[in-house]
């Protein structure tokens, strides 16, 4: 039987939660809670950022201010807040601001993640837009495939592009990507299903549906 000191030691030994890290860097400004949060997230916000502006130096930079304002901003985050949502706000806003001031708009890159990965994201729109049974749009391969679906994201609008790279690239739950985009949770649903009726559109108009 595990006596409750053991308990507590292994609690105390297991490894703080992204919540436990802000709360106690807004409570203590401890730089080692800051550090340990931005290991946890450096490399999956920097490929997002990367994604969504499509330019790598553009992208360090905007994933500089990110961390800078978490430290300027962590005053107002509240506990039990989940901390990836805000952590992803923070970053689209971060870019959002930084592609309008250098006159861009948002693109998409499908090129920054390991072949695996890269190949994944593509296919997994590639199978929402498909219809049952093999077509040419299903049958599209390697870089085709990401290059079909890096335009057709560049001409969707802004706010339906963004609401499909969060879910479908950064695996988000509609809840969290409400809380990003500050939406209701219908509103990120309604926007999915705009966006990918609008590739649907796109597919038929380049005959990568099958009808051609």
């Amino acid at each position: 039987m595990i006596k409750a000191t053991d308990a507590e030691t292994a609690k105390d030994l297991a490894p703080a939660t992204d919540e436990e890290l802000l709360s106690r860097y807004r409570d203590t400004g401890r730089t080692e809670d800051f550090n340990a949060l931005v290991h946890r997230y450096e490399h999956e916000l920097y490929r997002y950022l990367v994604r969504y502006t499509g330019d790598r130096s553009l992208a360090e930079d905007v994933f500089q201010n990110t961390l800078l304002q978490v430290h300027l901003k962590k005053g107002l985050y509240e506990n039990g807040r989940p901390v990836r949502p805000w952590l992803y706000s923070i970053a689209t806003h971060q870019a959002v601001d930084a592609m309008r001031k250098a006159g861009r708009h948002p693109t998409v890159s499908l090129d920054q993640r390991s072949t695996n990965d890269e190949e994944t994201d593509a296919g997994r729109l590639i199978d929402l837009l498909a219809s049952e049974g093999p077509g040419p749009l299903a049958e599209l391969q390697g870089e085709e495939r990401r290059e079909w679906v890096r335009s057709c994201l560049a001409r969707l609008p802004d706010s339906l592009r963004q609401t499909l790279l969060l879910a479908y690239h950064q695996d988000l739950k509609y809840r969290e990507i409400a809380d990003i985009l500050k939406i209701p949770v219908g509103t990120v649903k309604s926007r999915l299903h705009a966006a990918l009726a609008k590739l649907q559109q796109m597919a038929r108009a380049d005959h990568l549906d099958g009808s051609g």
